[in-house]
């Protein structure tokens, strides 16, 4: 079997979006955002972090065999990587020397690769590669990755963005009215807002807990918007909540901030999810800054190194659990018996953009009663592309 084209698709959402809120979840942007505003520049600091284009990859073979892969982040850019510089080392090779594949995709790419929008590109080829070839195999990628490790996954419901508190509680409680045994909130307030700001991080926390109880976990994220020193600052206040982990709460270039927050042994910590290839995770564990790792299957390097990643985070007895969920992360949580659980983004307006995959592929699992699973008898990732839904889109060819 040959490899014999890969088309790349842009699809930008053009229908309505919910409005972006104050305070709707911290982020990097907000150490800077205050210049920002006094320059009328920007009003909304997660501008930069709503993802309302996804890049679709399909990957044809002489069998007549199409992988699905995608990207989310940089998606013009990345469909650029992949048209210039990733297609042309592909045409006429065999999908089933994926990890050699992927070491040239790596190695032609290193000069400007590594990272970002690099590595997402391959990332997305990647996955393409694997659903193709359990498309040959007629397996189910999991079935490739090393079989079923449990019947059927629990994932927690990941929304809960910072809201009115009488809201907030009247999501949670939907959350565990439909049996979710977990489910994370996000943080509204980071460094420049003060010690008030503090207090409305703890209520937002505090509101979730009361609603659910004490047999409901609850995780909470900074999404990269808070400093060490914050950070350091808010443990105490969240303690008595007993959350099972604490989401991103620096930037992911600082090592030493998370190996800092986990050495207090007092909240689990959490990274990854914006992290790339073996090596950065190589560093986060050898570091012992992490409690739980949360890598992104479409930015990591692809299936080729998240199964790597799995592999060496269970040597460390760090449990792996995937960024948004999704089938390209569902099929390694599947295989793995150290990742616990996966993130599920409940479908629902377009807003984030994390949901724009219900809008654009068909065949990502419904979670019934905080469970998702994946069939025995589809082969492959188990997705196809929503051509008719791509009508409410901007494609970009």
């Amino acid at each position: 079997m040959k490899i014999t084209d890969i088309r790349t698709r842009v699809v930008e959402w053009r229908g309505p979006t919910v409005p972006p809120q104050p305070h709707f979840c911290t982020n990097p942007m907000d150490l800077v955002e205050p210049m920002l505003q006094a320059s009328a520049t920007t009003k909304d600091s997660m501008a930069g972090f709503r993802f309302h284009g996804w890049l679709i990859v399909e990957l044809f073979t002489d069998a007549g065999l199409v992988g699905i892969g995608n990207a989310a982040l940089a998606p013009r850019l990345t469909k650029q990587t992949i048209d210039l510089y990733l297609k042309p080392l592909l045409i006429g090779a065999n999908p089933f020397d994926v990890e050699f594949l992927w070491q040239l995709m790596y190695r032609k790419t290193m000069a400007f690769g590594r990272k970002g929008i690099g590595m997402t590109a391959i990332s997305a080829v990647d996955i393409a590669i694997w659903d193709v070839l359990g498309k040959a195999t007629k397996q189910p990628v999991f079935r490739l990755l090393g079989g079923r490790t449990k019947p059927s996954i629990p994932v927690y419901a990941s929304r809960l963005y910072s809201q009115p508190l009488d809201e907030l509680g009247a999501e949670a409680k939907k959350y565990k009215d439909a049996g979710y045994q977990a489910m994370k909130l996000r943080f509204g307030w980071g460094p420049v807002d003060g010690a008030a700001g503090m207090q409305h991080n703890v209520d937002l926390v505090r509101t979730v807990r009361e609603v659910v109880g004490d047999g409901v976990d609850i995780m909470a994220d900074a999404y990269m918007g808070w400093t060490l020193d914050y950070a350091r600052r808010m443990v105490p206040l969240l303690e008595r909540f007993n959350l099972r982990w604490l989401e991103e709460p620096v930037i992911p270039d600082d090592l030493h901030g998370y190996a800092a927050l986990k050495a207090l042994g007092r909240i689990p910590i959490a990274g990854g999810e914006h992290g790339f290839t073996q090596y950065e995770f190589r560093d986060l564990l050898e570091a012992r800054a992490v409690d739980y790792i949360q890598f992104d299957t479409n930015r990591v390097g692809g299936i080729t190194q998240a199964r790597k990643i799995s592999a060496l985070a269970e040597s460390f007895a760090v449990p792996v659990v995937p960024h948004a969920g999704q089938m390209h992360n569902y099929h390694i949580v599947m295989a793995s018996l150290n990742s616990p659980i996966a993130e599920y983004f409940p479908p629902v307006d377009v807003e984030v953009g994390n949901e724009l995959f219900w809008y654009i592929f068909e065949g990502e699992p419904t979670a019934v009663n905080g469970h998702i699973n994946l069939s025995d008898d589809v082969p492959g990732l188990g997705l196809t592309i929503k051509a008719d839904a791509l009508a409410k889109f901007s494609v970009i060819e």
